[in-house]
């Protein structure tokens, strides 16, 4: 058993802030400008595209309010949207639709929208920081594990991605197929959303490789 004082350092350790910077600043170190930080969100919905974002952002700058887009209220999110925007050297969204989903996996088009991000950029960047995956480019990468809190052009990337997504659902997708709770839950299967699959069944836009238990138990209550 570790003494008290071990403890009290460990404890002292994990409070540490996390230096969002430091993939960043070794390969600013290398010389390498350009670094994009690459995300996607949407991965999981049942609903829509999953839409990636690529953004390069300055060498030394620092923006200490960017963290996972998911920690961040919706507030927040959407005015670090334009401040990274406005901050950024380059910036790119992509998107990949229900029906590719479908055809290639959710995987493979989380991937497909990453790299339509990249090559969407008005500039080519030396290194890519990629969140727990790997981008079908031939370009330097690092993938890193929850990089969207570990990195502040991941961080960035995934606030991007998010705000776009957030108001595809809130904007365009609600209106067009209201009853399933869009604006609200982002296409993520809460109560509202399945009720709404329950009783309407499924739009164009879902996910159909992702319902077959909810679709399923329509067909038994039916």
């Amino acid at each position: 058993m570790g003494s008290p004082g071990a403890e009290t350092g460990a404890e002292q350790a994990d409070e540490s802030p996390v230096d969002r910077l430091a993939f960043e600043r070794d390969l600013w170190a290398r010389g390498l400008t350009a670094v994009a930080g690459i995300d996607e969100v949407g991965r999981g919905c049942l609903f829509g595209d999953v839409v990636a974002a690529a953004v390069v952002l300055p060498p030394g700058l620092v923006l200490d309010e960017i963290n996972d887009s998911k920690q961040l209220s919706e507030k927040k999110r959407e005015r670090l949207y334009d401040v990274i925007a406005a901050e950024a050297v380059a910036w790119a969204v992509a998107r990949v639709d229900a029906e590719t989903i479908d055809r290639i996996n959710i995987r493979q088009a989380s991937r497909l929208a990453m790299k339509l991000a990249v090559e969407s950029l008005p500039i080519r960047p030396e290194h890519l920081l990629v969140d727990a995956e790997t981008v079908g480019l031939d370009i330097e990468q690092t993938a890193i594990i929850k990089g969207d809190a570990r990195s502040q052009s991941i961080g960035a990337a995934s606030i991007l991605a998010k705000v776009t997504r957030d108001r595809l659902c809130r904007d365009v997708w609600e209106a067009l197929y209201p009853g399933y709770g869009l604006a609200a839950n982002k296409g993520y299967a809460t109560k509202e959303h399945r009720d709404g699959l329950l009783r309407m069944g499924p739009t164009p836009l879902h996910r159909k490789t992702f319902l077959s238990g909810i679709l399923a138990e329509q067909q038994q209550l039916f």
